[in-house]
């Protein structure tokens, strides 16, 4: 079930900069897209931080989101061209990055946010179950500012997330 989403988006911030995105998302079956559906449902706002979570493991998404909704707001997205919709509409204040998406990689999207003003400057945390020693350098000129393996230890992802929210 392929969908094709136009979203034009202007950042009033930036002297009216329009980006728009074309994009053929990764397909999810029946049962993938109502478990995103789920995790995107709000059960209630923190009035904290956001925090949008980019990675095609529903499990893993729903284990961050039970871990952060507690003193985040969290938003989930399946893959690249989604995450930069979702970071359109909802401007987290950090984004939790998988390398290894589906269609176009972690480090189209850490490229496509450097281009776009309103978004340039959100910290993004890489976690990835790739190679330390080959990506991490290279998540680093990409933008990043924490690198991690999975899995990770949770008290070091709590400890990142609170020093880039700061």
């Amino acid at each position: 079930m392929k969908r094709y989403f136009e979203t034009e988006t202007t950042s009033q911030p930036v002297r009216g900069t329009t980006a728009s995105l074309k994009y053929e998302p990764y397909s999810l079956s029946l049962d993938g897209e109502r478990k995103l559906e789920g995790l995107n449902h709000k059960l209630k706002s923190t009035c904290g931080s956001k925090i949008l979570i980019i990675d095609d493991d529903l499990d893993l998404c729903l284990g961050l989101r039970i871990r952060l909704q507690a003193d985040y707001d969290t938003y989930v997205a399946n893959d690249a061209g989604a995450g930069l919709c979702m970071a359109f509409t909802e401007l987290p204040d950090v984004i939790i990055l998988d390398i290894g998406l589906p269609g176009y990689d972690g480090y189209f999207f850490m490229q496509s946010l450097s281009e776009i003003p309103a978004l340039a400057s959100v910290p993004v945390i890489v976690l990835t179950a790739r190679d330390r020693f080959t990506h991490e350098w290279r998540c680093r000129d990409a933008g990043a500012k924490r690198f991690f393996q999975k899995p990770i230890d949770n008290r070091s992802l709590l400890m990142a997330i609170e020093q880039l929210v700061g």
